[in-house]
């Protein structure tokens, strides 16, 4: 809810309250200019909905309500659960989204039903990857401030592990495997990454979706991993489905394969990434990349 700031109006939603036997457990104060983001969390008579908490709120001078149910979690100590989202974030950077979801009780999936056309969204860029998330409640300044703060932290975890070396990594001078850098070619719409006539990885495009992006699969042999192969089989797809007529590319993988968001953001392609359930799905634009023959 929204409060005037001035001295008092907590006061009287919080008397009225008291008199209407709901009670107050839990606070959080978004300063604002003129007015006060207030988030509570309240124990309320057994028959209360939604319309009764906002009749309360409106006669204590309170406006933009809006709620939902929740569980004791909502109690948590918010400097706690930030710290521990940090530490997901760190050891998994590809579980960022559904991190901030659950830390702004808010939906990293678009969910369509009535409520979807009156939802807020709050964007965060990390890299080139564009990540939503969407509730009914507004986000306040503070809430995007701290978003922002959030995909900070994952930007610097992938700059720091594309700045430590690996030891399957070799140098951009160096050949690969036994003396054989990979070749990539384009046969009837699949791109292949082959050394020694052997192929170490492939590309392929699946059918259009009802939404009109196209599927892409994408396998690099364990042995041929973090070569940057799985980054230019991805551009070279890309720039296939371009010519295709292809204006957008979907990727889906386990929301535990690390290896997905570092090789998006290393081909500098621009994405919208999801989480739902144990899939992580990638929306990556294709339309101004250069077309590549088929």
């Amino acid at each position: 809810m929204t409060l005037p700031d001035r001295p008092g109006a907590l006061a009287l939603l919080a008397a009225n309250c008291g008199t209407s036997g709901v009670n107050i457990l839990g606070l959080q104060i978004f300063p604002g200019i003129e007015s006060v983001t207030d988030e509570l969390v309240l124990r309320c008579p057994e028959h209360w909905r939604l319309r009764d908490i906002a009749e309360l709120v409106e006669r204590s001078g309170g406006e933009s309500v809006s709620g939902a149910r929740c569980t004791e979690q909502a109690l948590a100590d918010q400097p706690a659960r930030y710290v521990q989202a940090a530490r997901t974030v760190l050891a998994q950077p590809a579980a960022f989204p559904e991190v901030v979801a659950r830390l702004f009780d808010a939906e990293a999936d678009l969910v369509v039903d009535s409520l979807s056309v009156v939802q807020d969204v709050m964007e965060m860029q990390v890299g080139d990857v564009l990540v939503q998330v969407r509730r009914t409640a507004p986000f306040t300044a503070t809430e995007h401030a701290r978003g922002s703060a959030m995909a900070d932290l994952v930007n610097d975890v992938l700059n720091r592990g594309r700045l430590e070396p690996s030891p399957l990594r070799p140098v951009p001078s160096r050949r690969l495997g036994r003396g054989a850098s990979p070749g990539y070619v384009v046969e009837e719409g699949v791109v292949m990454a082959r050394v020694e006539g052997t192929v170490v990885g492939v590309a392929s495009l699946g059918d259009a979706d009802a939404d009109g992006s196209t599927p892409v699969s994408l396998r690099v042999d364990p042995a041929w991993q973090r070569r940057g192969i799985g980054t230019r089989l991805l551009i070279d797809v890309g720039r296939l489905a371009s010519s295709r007529g292809v204006t957008e590319l979907l990727l889906t993988t386990r929301v535990d394969n690390q290896a997905v968001l570092p090789m998006v953001l290393a081909a500098g392609l621009k994405g919208r990434i999801r989480m739902a359930g144990d899939a992580l799905t990638v929306r990556i634009p294709v339309h101004e990349l250069k077309p590549l023959p088929a």
